[in-house]
């Protein structure tokens, strides 16, 4: 049989055993509450992040929708513009073809102008010539 003593031996290694047991089971608690709450943390974060992702494309979805009505209303304005300039073109096109024939007609008086006075020019010097040999002949100047 076994003595009181050996009892209370083992009851004491019992113990000691549990006691060992209960820290290490602390230490696991503390190392699984850590590891929740930095996992708790790092969710947070990803979700923060998933959140201004979806912000930003959000805005992005509202700049390409303001883009696409700007553009379109651009496009009407250059349609309106480009039809406005054709019929201001049709409507001044006759005046532009009088004033380029007035042009042109400016140019051929210029030229007879021109031409009537290097005539009348070689007119005057050549009558010239005569006046001034009837000159001397009337004055007796040789």
């Amino acid at each position: 049989m076994t003595s009181n003593e050996d009892l209370m031996l083992a009851l004491g290694r019992l113990e000691g055993k549990l006691t060992g047991i209960d820290e290490k089971v602390a230490l696991l608690r503390e190392d699984v509450s850590d590891e929740k709450e930095n996992a708790h943390e790092s969710r947070s974060v990803i979700h923060r992040r998933l959140d201004e992702q979806m912000k930003q494309i959000h805005l992005l979805d509202k700049v390409v929708e303001i883009s696409s009505g700007v553009d379109v209303t651009l496009r009407e304005e250059i349609k309106a513009l480009k039809e406005t300039v054709d019929k201001n073109h049709a409507a001044t096109q006759p005046a532009l073809e009088e004033w380029k024939r007035m042009k042109a007609i400016g140019y051929g008086v210029s030229g007879l102008i021109a031409f009537a006075g290097l005539t009348t020019g070689a007119i005057v010097t050549w009558a010239s010539d005569g006046a001034v040999s009837a000159f001397r002949h009337w004055l007796k100047i040789s």
